[in-house]
């Protein structure tokens, strides 16, 4: 049953992949949402796309949608955001991808990610490993200070972490960025490119997480929140640390010291 949904999760996937490619290189018309992120037509085209087609297969399954949610009652949820990087996706900046897992009980048990750019689709299947176009993908085995560590701290206007207090202490054993997409970055991990993710996103903030937790996970990697601690993915979180594992009880010490 999960390669079903694993089907229907990625031709979900293609059809997003392909909205945002018509839209990518048009002027696009710019919405707010109250915490001032950006809002466009092609997220909500994608966000209502999902439901339509959930209602069609699965209905009695819920979605938790960015933009907008349906049936909020099963312990089947369909976590997505439709266009994660909307900011750089309006500047016409190539960092910007899908993402949409099957969450059961408040677990990912199913996730994509799907890279409309590259054209590359990471999933994973619970207990199945992770895979980006039918390769399987692992992560890497660095350690924090080790040469190439990467880690991308995501910049939010939320007062959760002092970041730039954070940055300054990390910088001096990781690479430091902020690329505006949490979950490209996080396919990043799983691959073994990047070594940590750091994400004080927490309203909405499992829809950014939710498929890269299975992902990065099946891939060997590590995904808490920021305090260390597990949680759901069906409604909003405390934030992400994200790694290949390794370092992850460093990272986490290091962010702790931070938390506002």
């Amino acid at each position: 049953m999960y390669n079903e949904y694993l089907d229907f999760a990625k031709n979900i996937a293609l059809y997003a992949g392909k909205t945002m490619l018509e839209f990518y290189n048009d002027k696009i018309d710019l919405n707010y949402k109250e915490d001032k992120t950006v809002v466009t037509l092609v997220d909500k085209k994608i966000n209502n796309y999902l439901i339509e087609k959930v209602k069609e297969k699965y209905k009695n399954h819920s979605v938790n949608g960015e933009e907008k949610s349906y049936n909020a009652c099963s312990n089947y949820v369909w976590v997505c955001d439709p266009l994660d990087g909307t900011g750089m996706f309006v500047n016409h900046i190539p960092v910007f991808v899908f993402s949409l897992a099957l969450v059961h009980n408040g677990k990912p048990i199913v996730g994509v990610v799907y890279n409309a750019i590259e054209d590359k689709m990471y999933s994973a299947v619970k207990g199945q490993g992770a895979y980006c176009n039918d390769e399987k993908i692992s992560v890497n085995n660095k350690n924090l200070g080790d040469l190439g560590y990467k880690t991308n701290v995501e910049i939010f206007n939320n007062n959760i972490i002092d970041e730039v207090a954070l940055i300054k202490e990390l910088k001096v054993s990781s690479k430091i960025s902020s690329i505006g997409s949490v979950a490209r970055s996080c396919m990043a991990i799983a691959t073994g490119d990047f070594s940590c993710d750091i994400f004080p996103g927490t309203e909405h903030g499992n829809c950014d997480i939710a498929a890269s937790y299975i992902i990065v996970t099946e891939a060997g990697g590590k995904v808490t929140n920021i305090y260390g601690e597990e949680q759901r993915y069906d409604t909003d979180i405390k934030g992400a640390i994200i790694s290949n594992g390794i370092s992850h009880a460093k990272i986490l010490k290091k962010v702790k010291k931070y938390i506002i």
